[in-house]
């Protein structure tokens, strides 16, 4: 158990010690008092009668008791005035995480940007804390919302753009402001103007780009992917990277590296692999990075001891009124 101070374990020993030297003079002096009084004819039979014997063992057991009791209560109280601790072992929160969405959105990638959209809209129940934005990119790039927390806000605009992708006649939402320009499918470009969207670069969260892409570009980039996730990396920012052509297209070897070189890594999608286990995946890294120093917190914690000690008077209060002190 630990005390936030340890003085009043002294004053209630010094306390102590001066009640048991009092008790021990008065014992003396009392003796001597009844030395020099009256004395009583046949007095020790009187303290041989059964009665008598049982009458002052229950006193002085009473008085016994009455003395452990106050021996514990001023125990108890010491303790309750030291204020006793309990500790508590805490590790940093894992919420404080900004996540970018950086979706291709070229024709190709529909069906994987709708499985990334639909995942995300699933989750957004359970974060608390963690801030989302979204950014797509075609031929140009086009931020859909900044990151935030604001949950009713992200799963609007999330199932907005899900629906787009279920187009007939109507130009898709997609679509608008994505192809400003030559080209298609600007990874690099992107990828860059999602690095820009973070703010608050002087907090301490976490920071990572889901970068869904094939990584198969045409046209001409201002930046290529790799000078993109050089920026990234930069700023501390990951890149999370899922490809659905992954080990199947020469170009996804870029792709792995630019990811990895932010501490990120790339998934490919194939198989079993689904968006939702590599989310998961990404999730427990960005929670991992997080991680710091468990802390020690210390809180008053005198519960027990009050109780102790309001049990340990009631005790004493009984035993006296038993013993008729």
């Amino acid at each position: 158990m630990a005390v936030a101070q340890l003085w009043p374990f002294f004053a209630v020993a010094g306390a102590l010690a001066i009640a048991i030297g009092i008790g021990l003079w008065r014992g003396r002096t009392r003796g001597a008092e009844d030395e020099d009084g009256a004395t009583v004819s046949r007095a020790e039979r009187v303290r041989w009668l059964p009665s008598v014997r049982r009458a002052t063992r229950r006193r002085a057991a009473g008085l016994t008791a009455i003395v452990l009791l106050g021996v514990v209560a001023a125990g108890a109280s010491g303790v309750v005035a030291a204020r006793p601790m309990s500790e508590q072992t805490i590790e940093p929160a894992s919420a404080s995480r900004d996540i970018m969405l950086c979706l291709d959105v070229s024709g190709s990638m529909s069906d994987v940007d709708k499985e990334v959209l639909d995942v995300f809209l699933d989750l957004i129940d359970g974060f608390e804390g963690e801030r989302i934005g979204l950014t797509i990119f075609n031929a140009s790039p086009a931020q859909i919302f900044p990151l935030t927390d604001d949950y009713d806000f992200i799963r609007e605009h999330l199932q907005s753009i899900r629906d787009s992708f279920e187009f007939g006649d109507i130009t898709p939402e997609h679509w608008i402001g994505t192809l400003d320009g030559p080209g298609a499918s600007l990874i690099g470009d992107g990828l860059a103007a999602c690095a820009l969207r973070f703010d608050h670069a002087d907090l301490d969260r976490s920071r990572s780009i889901i970068l869904a892409t094939d990584n198969q570009p045409a046209g001409a980039e201002v930046l290529d992917v790799q000078e993109a996730a050089d920026y990234a990396g930069s700023q501390d920012i990951r890149v999370y990277a899922l490809n659905p052509v992954q080990g199947q297209a020469e170009a996804a070897d870029s792709l792995v590296a630019a990811a990895e070189s932010t501490g990120g890594a790339a998934y490919a999608l194939r198989g079993t692999t689904t968006v939702s286990s590599i989310v998961d995946d990404v999730q427990r890294q960005e929670a991992s990075a997080l991680t710091g120093e468990a802390e020690v917190v210390e809180t008053d914690d005198p519960a027990a001891w009050i109780v102790l000690l309001l049990m340990t008077v009631l005790a004493a209060v009984a035993v006296m009124w038993r013993v008729r002190l």
